[in-house]
């Protein structure tokens, strides 16, 4: 009886092989008709079905040497059947583009126009490599939306309708990545973690978003990468660095991967700075992600990157001129000493999605990141605050004549910090009769911090050392009389922290596509939960803490004729659960039980699609609202966020964004963007002030051109406005008595591109060009009209005058590049 089962099984066996051998495979990238990726596409032959992924992508098997129809089925985009006869094992790639037509389901779910639906900007990658920028990238382009602002241009930290740089979601492949925990100032970021060679997808969301997006209370940024279908490279080389990707697929088709190599060194933007340094950086990272497609229900997929940034700074000199016309005043420093700063991360991430029927696809998603920093400076400056020679026929014109003030400052600092984060999470997604969809996910989170901060700071003005002001110690009236007490550090941080933190998170959401009368109607409704302890050797009398965020977003599109539009209306709780520089306060100890801040939206938005000069445009327009509580004051020193740490605010933000893209030019698309907002906060109940990120006034305009009688030229304009912001206090100073601002933030980059494969097609086969699907070779120049914007304000003391002077910290001035394109 054994033997008979055995042999049955090996029959059964034999079958499946013999079976499989005569199977073929169609594959392929479906997209809209603007050459958008399509998600939920159905692809089905007979009984068997596929649905496509976030980047489009598809693969099937079907019986060779035999007729096949296949079925491509969208709940808002017309159907498509196609018919093929494959030879045994055959692959053969078919990339259909989807429109709208007249075959729709009216009482399901719209996924390809989840975008609209949602109020999610969408945008061209092709666009954000071309857009010139100090710090090029995705983040470069987002500064110039309406709600989106920030003064730094060698950072990648973005803020968003008045929140700050950690209140921002970013997901690659569905995965959360993370920034480094020290970064100070621009110049030390080097690299944003996304690298847009391997971009297929960018879609942005500057509030009101799903409850499947996790805890934060400002934005979303969600990436996807590219599915490679065929065998390809690039390469950009520029006197900031460079860059190198390279992609393929495998024989058999089931293997893909894609790989992107970058150096960058800033060099030629920091040197353009005022303070005269040797500058030696050097920012590198390698990325890739690799997929697996072990049959046409279970997809595996690998996302891994390592890098590192090495940040060596000797400061020599300095001057900056302020003041007024009639009494203006230079500020001179001579620095001795150097920074030494090292960023190393790694971070991988497997996901599984398994697609169970054509209504139910599951995925799995691990991931763990992994962070050592260092920050290690001592820096010596000597100060004169002088009278400057306003005499423009003086050989000493614009120089110091006459020092009013002199003083020094030693800094020093021995920070290093050790961390892991680890996610394990998993997700569903149901159709349900065609009527309805059930989105849920559950997700652990364990983090691992290993922090030691040992910061000083000693200020000598006129020969006389400056004590620590809340500390109590002797009066110190020098130089009227002698000081006899202790001699301290003006600023003395040093803390040691061993922490983790252990978060359980999930989501569950609801969405329905139904109609009122002849409009249609998008529903949807969703809440969060998120529970975190932290614990550790130091930590004492720790709560468990738990919130829960609901969620709910309506859009109406009504049949007007001629009329393209869509009202959205969002509302919701943000919480936003301290995550460990949250949980710092300014002295360097850990809070265990800082709250979450909490957020409630309310968003109301149109979204107007129409025709000028028959050629397509868009009007988005939104109003916002959002009321704070538990609110976790900080300060902001160019980059880096100090945190109070304890919840003893509320805060407030409203405003209007505006963005109006089209193609003003045929053939290329732009966009002017308008936004203004107002965020105040209440420390303690001492009255409403503005937040360090209360940016009133924003312009912004994306520009892209070519010379009509020379098509092969382009033009790539990037400018911004922005009214500036509040210029920040000095230590130990009552921000409510420092209210001043910044100057306004003025800046123009401007590409120019001669494009030598912009007629490829009429070139005869054979040409050398033929083999480059882009060549090109651009000129760029950074800050055109070489405006001076200032980041922060150094605050310098007299010890006569017991004054203090806010001197502004300017950034990079006009800087031209030349960069190099190519594309196999």
């Amino acid at each position: 009886m054994k033997t008979k089962i055995k042999l049955v099984h090996l029959f059964l066996l034999l079958l499946s092989v013999v079976s499989f051998a005569q199977n073929a495979r169609i594959k392929g990238v479906i997209l809209d008709e603007n050459s958008k990726a399509v998600e939920g596409v159905t692809v089905s032959y007979q009984g068997k079905s596929t649905v496509t992924d976030e980047t489009g992508f598809y693969i099937i098997g079907v019986p060779s040497n035999q007729k096949v129809v296949l079925i491509f089925s969208h709940i808002s985009l017309g159907k498509i059947t196609g018919t093929f006869q494959l030879k045994p094992n055959e692959d053969f790639e078919y990339n259909p583009i989807m429109v709208v037509g007249s075959e729709q389901l009216s009482d399901v779910i719209i996924t390809s126009n989840k975008r609209r639906v949602q109020g999610i900007i969408s945008i061209e990658p092709e666009t954000i490599r071309r857009i010139p920028g100090a710090n090029p990238g995705i983040e470069n382009i987002l500064k110039l939306l309406g709600g989106t602002s920030g003064n730094n241009e060698l950072s990648t930290g973005y803020n968003v309708r008045g929140g700050n740089y950690d209140e921002n979601l970013v997901y690659v492949n569905e995965i959360e990545v993370y920034r480094p925990f020290l970064i100070r100032s621009g110049q030390q970021e080097g690299l944003s973690f996304t690298n847009t060679d391997l971009v297929q997808n960018v879609d942005f969301s500057a509030g009101g978003f799903q409850a499947k997006y996790g805890d934060k209370m400002s934005s979303v940024l969600d990436i996807t990468y590219r599915k490679p279908t065929k065998l390809c490279a690039s390469i950009e080389a520029s006197l900031l660095g460079g860059s190198i990707s390279a992609e393929g697929v495998s024989k058999n088709q089931k293997w893909s991967a894609i790989t992107g190599v970058r150096y960058r060194d800033n060099s030629l933007l920091v040197n353009s700075q005022e303070t005269e340094s040797n500058f030696r950086p050097s920012f590198a990272d390698i990325q890739t992600s690799v997929n697996f497609n072990s049959s046409t229900k279970w997809q595996w997929s690998f996302l891994g990157n390592i890098s590192q940034n090495k940040y060596n700074f000797q400061p020599l000199t300095r001057q900056t001129n302020f003041g007024t016309i009639n009494e203006p005043i230079a500020l001179q420093v001579f620095y001795e000493g150097q920074e030494q700063d090292e960023y190393q991360t790694y971070f991988g991430a497997i996901k599984s999605t398994f697609v169970a029927d054509s209504v139910s696809t599951y995925k799995l998603i691990a991931s763990a990141f992994h962070t050592q920093e260092q920050e290690h400076f001592d820096i010596d400056a000597a100060y004169f605050l002088g009278d400057v020679d306003t005499n423009i026929g003086s050989e000493t014109f614009g120089d110091v004549t006459f020092n009013t003030a002199v003083g020094s400052q030693l800094t020093h600092a021995r920070n290093d910090l050790d961390a892991v984060i680890v996610n394990a999470e998993i997700k569903g997604n149901h159709t349900i009769k065609n009527k309805f969809q059930i989105d849920w996910g559950l997700k652990y989170t364990h983090e691992s911090i290993r922090d030691r901060i040992v910061e000083w700071e000693v200020i000598d003005s006129a020969g006389f050392s400056l004590n620590n002001p809340i500390l109590d110690l002797p009066v110190n009236d020098q130089p009227y009389n002698p000081y006899i007490g202790p001699l301290v550090p003006y600023k003395n941080v040093r803390a040691t922290n061993f922490v983790d933190i252990n978060r359980i998170s999930g989501f569950a959401q609801w969405s329905k596509k139904t109609t009122i009368g002849e409009s249609q109607l998008w529903l949807n409704a969703g809440v969060r939960a998120h529970n975190w302890t932290v614990s550790g050797p130091q930590i004492v009398n720790s709560k468990t803490q738990t919130v829960f965020s609901p969620r709910v977003q309506i859009a109406l599109k009504p049949n007007w004729d001629n009329r393209d539009m869509i009202f959205r209306f969002s509302t919701g709780f943000y919480y936003q659960p301290p995550f460990y520089r949250e949980l710092r306060d300014e002295n360097g100890v850990v809070q265990p039980n800082v709250k979450a801040q909490k957020s409630i939206h309310f968003v109301l938005s149109n979204d107007y699609s129409f025709k000028m000069w028959n050629r397509p445009f868009k009007l988005v327009s939104e109003l916002y609202y959002k009321n704070m509580t538990d609110v976790n004051t900080y300060t902001l020193e160019n980059v880096r966020i100090r945190y109070r740490a304890n919840n003893d605010a509320v805060a407030y933000t409203y405003g209007f964004d505006c963005r109006l893209n089209g193609q003003f030019v045929t053939g290329t698309e732009s966009w002017f963007s308008f936004g203004y907002l107002k965020t105040e906060e209440n420390q303690n109940d001492k009255g409403y002030i503005a937040r360090p990120t209360d940016q009133r006034l924003k312009f912004g305009i994306l520009f892209q051109d070519y010379m009509p009688n020379i098509p092969n030229v382009k033009l790539y304009l990037n400018l911004v406005y922005n009214t500036g912001l509040p210029g920040g206090s000095p230590s130990y100073a009552d921000v409510y008595q420092y209210q001043s601002r910044l100057r306004d933030y003025r800046r123009a980059d401007v590409g120019f591109s001669y494009v030598f494969t912009e007629k490829n097609s009429e070139k005869p086969n054979g040409h050398w060009l033929k083999k480059f699907q882009d060549l090109s070779l651009g000129f760029e120049i950074y800050n055109l009209f070489n405006n001076q914007n200032a980041i922060t304000n150094t605050w310098v003391r007299d010890a006569y005058t017991k004054n203090q002077y806010g001197i502004p910290n300017y950034l990079t001035q006009r800087v031209f590049n030349i960069k190099l394109s190519a594309r196999l």
